[in-house]
């Protein structure tokens, strides 16, 4: 089973990283004493628990710290794949965010500056027994995300990010969850010629309606590309979740229409992203 250990200064992000492998679907333990990793990996490998498992250690340890390096020469000789990341910072960085965040050292019963370097001392043992040793003064959350998962743990990379294609109709509000939003009612409207009112953009006869509009045809291609080029960006930032949505007077045709030819576009043109179509108000009026 593969066992990545976070580890390192308190401050330095392990909170962020121990979370962007949780988000990959790996389970996550912060805190726990390496005295029962060992048995937690042989749990999870008798329930063939799938993903690999991330374990959070850090100077909370107290005394167990001590036993870090048998145990990893444990979880080696059993055969399994055990990886340490340790993530630190500058010194003058690590007291700003611990000004920022208001939170206590771990060790505080001396100065911050103090509780910093004696930190350092205690996990130097675990620094010289780290894979990859990570500096995250110049790292925002989304950057350390990226870089743990992507460039760390590749083979944990895989999950893509999730679109979702909203329609919706104006005269029922707007849609709070929209990321991206995008206002169709400057087509012509089916619902006003007669043999298409009663269908919605769900029906072939009203789609080819919309796109018999030169216009139409430009808007779909506007925001193809900007699909094209904002979907990756956005997962790069590391999020996990995006809706882009598409209105029209009453969420029934030119939005229900587009919604479903965007979901084309991105299953030919942008393969790999987990893409969902949701009308919100196609059943309404």
């Amino acid at each position: 089973m593969d066992v990545i250990i976070i580890t390192g200064l308190s401050g330095s992000g392990k909170s962020t990283a121990i979370h962007a492998f949780e988000d990959k679907g790996m389970f996550c333990s912060d805190n726990l004493p390496v005295v029962l990793l060992p048995e937690l990996v042989r749990i999870m490998r008798e329930k063939k628990q799938s993903g690999g498992i991330v374990a959070g250690i850090d100077i909370r340890e107290g005394e167990f710290l001590k036993q870090f390096s048998d145990v990893r020469r444990r979880l080696v000789e059993d055969g399994h794949d055990v990886r340490v990341i340790y993530l630190e910072a500058r010194d003058e960085v690590l007291i700003r965010r611990f000004s920022e965040t208001r939170r206590r050292h771990p060790l505080g019963d001396m100065d911050v500056t103090q509780a910093i370097r004696h930190e350092r001392e205690l996990l130097a043992p675990l620094r010289a027994e780290a894979n990859d040793c990570i500096d995250t003064s110049s790292m925002n959350v989304h950057q350390l995300k990226q870089h743990v998962v992507k460039h760390v743990d590749p083979h944990q990379s895989g999950k893509r990010l999730v679109v979702t294609l909203l329609s919706f109709g104006f005269k029922y509000g707007l849609p709070l969850e929209s990321d991206l939003l995008f206002d169709l009612r400057f087509l012509p409207n089916p619902f006003f010629v007669p043999e298409l009112s009663t269908q919605t953009g769900l029906d072939e006869p009203v789609r080819n309606y919309i796109l018999q509009q030169p216009d139409a045809v430009e808007m779909l291609e506007r925001i193809e590309g900007m699909m094209n080029f904002l979907v990756p960006l956005y997962e790069n930032e590391g999020k996990a979740y995006l809706t882009i949505a598409v209105g029209c007077t009453g969420g029934r045709h030119r939005s229900v229409a587009f919604a479903l030819m965007m979901k084309q576009f991105m299953d030919e043109k942008m393969p790999g992203y987990q893409t969902f179509v949701r009308h919100r108000d196609i059943e309404k009026g």
